[in-house]
């Protein structure tokens, strides 16, 4: 069966509402907790000292954006969370309320390809596991250019799949079997879960994806491989 990889942001936005409130609970059981590892990774690289203002796009239920507020590795002054799907931000807001994280964490309704920041304001912009979902990843790319400053920092989860013989096989049987099928159990929403490794598959390869931040303007461009290649780690400087 075809699986659709239309990005359009009615279909995104309304698929992700519809899981919203299973997404956290199945992110930590699909990937055996290693989400949380991967996005402390994340943090840890961007070494924050204090005074940083972060935009984390495509934010969901705001875990990354929580993560750069509290990392004992380096915490931001600041970050908005920007996400089109009004469900999953209304969770951000109720977990950035109860860990009291007060004005350091604003989450506001938005697009990646038009981010509502003003030109240059941003110490970094980070997104987890989003931009593959995203109509336009290239014009995203270049809004996250325009709103950094000279300097400033991108930091970019998505998922990838390992190249290692064996492995690439096992994780392929799971991701593209297995987790469909836990996923639509759980999240009664069989094709949020089917468009999830058809996504990945359609999503530009690491050395492409590499590539067109290269072309944007960006500088220091690298894929760091995590977890075998389940996951690639995206950073560049503006």
């Amino acid at each position: 069966m075809s699986v659709s990889t239309s990005r359009e942001p009615e279909r995104i936005a309304g698929m992700f509402d519809a899981i919203a409130w299973r997404y956290d609970r199945l992110n930590h059981l699909l990937s055996a907790g290693l989400d949380r590892w991967w996005r402390a990774r994340a943090i840890r690289w961007l070494a924050f000292r204090g005074h940083e203002r972060v935009y984390d796009v495509c934010t969901g239920t705001g875990d990354l954006a929580i993560e750069a507020l509290r990392s004992r590795a380096g915490a931001a002054r600041e970050v908005v969370g920007i996400d089109f799907a009004g469900e999953m931000l209304k969770l951000a807001v109720r977990k950035a309320d109860r860990l009291q994280l007060g004005s350091r964490a604003r989450f506001v309704r938005g697009d990646a390809t038009r981010l509502p920041c003003l030109d240059g304001s941003g110490d970094a912009v980070t997104v987890g596991f989003g931009i593959r979902n995203v109509v336009d990843y290239e014009a995203a790319c270049r809004e996250f250019h325009r709103v950094l400053r000279p300097g400033g920092r991108l930091a970019i989860l998505e998922f990838g799949m390992p190249r290692i013989p064996g492995i690439q096989g096992l994780y392929r049987a799971y991701f593209t079997q297995v987790l469909p099928r836990v996923g639509g159990l759980v999240s009664k929403h069989g094709e949020a879960y089917s468009y999830l490794p058809a996504s990945v598959e359609s999503f530009p390869r690491p050395d492409q994806f590499v590539t067109i931040l290269r072309q944007i303007g960006f500088s220091s461009v690298r894929a760091v491989r995590f977890s075998f290649g389940i996951v690639y780690f995206y950073t560049a400087v503006r």
